[in-house]
């Protein structure tokens, strides 16, 4: 009991971090009806950024924990949010009025391009940090095992809550919430009826691009290492999890994100580690030939 207890504590982490992303891919499908696959590695990028802000801080001898904390997230989040934007200038607003598949094609061709390019300008080698965040609460305590919630996952799973909260108030009750709904339904409509769509959509994107900033930041904290590659796994993960929650859902993209961490925990600790993936998008096929439209979803009805 006190392993598994240990495993959900884990499990919960690691789908808070994917529902962070995913949340973003799910802005970004219910604004314009079209999946963002560069949106993963915008999150690596928040990660190397995370990485040289606490380089810099430990050079520059700055010990308070929360400041260091605070200081990285403006930074990561303030240059995500300007690669989100950029993003959606250079590579989305010009296909914007195109077939839907030119912007899935360059969708792909801006992920490859950041890889690559952080991969040239960081080295292909794994950037480690030291431990920021130590420590944490024993829950529960007995000879054979120790279940303990540690402070960085406290942060983690704190920090999404909030976040989602936020997000979701932001969307139901603020003016931009409406003029995102507004956009998702008709834009041509809202834009006949004075919403500036293409402002809404480039600050959709730089809202998505702040999440996984927060997100590169946590898993930076966690883990404390990261590579070029790591945007892909994850974001093809959380884009699992937004799926399977319901895309365009931003409670299906949080309770997918927590499903598939949830799964992957458990089945790495009971089954086989090096399966884990395969159990994560084989319950995903399931559940869409049961309900293609995810577990929040709601199908789409084509009124003619």
């Amino acid at each position: 009991m006190a392993y598994a207890l240990q495993q959900l504590i884990n499990g919960l982490t690691l789908g808070a971090m994917y529902g962070l992303i995913a949340i973003g891919y799910t802005m970004v499908y219910g604004i314009i009806g079209m999946i963002n696959f560069a949106h993963g590695d915008i999150f690596m990028v928040s990660a190397f950024i995370a990485v040289t802000a606490f380089t810099l801080l430990a050079a520059a001898d700055v010990s308070s924990i929360p400041l260091a904390l605070t200081f990285v997230l403006i930074v990561s989040i303030f240059f995500t949010s300007a690669y989100g934007w950029a993003v959606e200038r250079t590579a989305y607003r010009p296909l914007r009025g195109s077939t839907r598949l030119a912007p899935l094609i360059s969708a792909i061709g801006m992920s490859i391009f950041l890889q690559n390019a952080v991969q040239l300008t960081q080295g292909a080698r794994v950037k480690p940090i030291p431990p920021v965040i130590e420590g944490g609460i024993v829950l529960w305590d007995t000879p054979a095992f120790t279940v303990q919630i540690g402070w960085s996952q406290l942060l983690i799973i704190v920090t999404t809550v909030t976040l989602m909260a936020a997000f979701t108030w932001m969307i139901t009750q603020t003016p931009f919430g409406r003029q995102q709904r507004s956009c998702e339904q008709d834009r041509t409509m809202a834009a006949l009826l004075g919403v500036n769509v293409d402002r809404t959509i480039s600050l959709t994107f730089m809202l998505g691009a702040a999440l996984a900033a927060v997100a590169g930041v946590m898993v930076t904290v966690y883990y404390g290492v990261v590579d070029f590659f790591i945007g892909f796994l994850v974001g093809i993960k959380a884009f699992t999890a937004a799926v399977l929650g319901g895309i365009g859902s931003l409670p299906g993209a949080m309770l997918g994100g927590l499903l598939i961490g949830l799964i992957e925990s458990f089945w790495a600790a009971y089954l086989w580690a090096e399966y884990k993936d395969v159990a994560t998008f084989g319950i995903l096929c399931l559940v869409l030939m049961l309900r293609p439209s995810g577990l929040l979803g709601r199908p789409e009805v084509e009124k003619v």
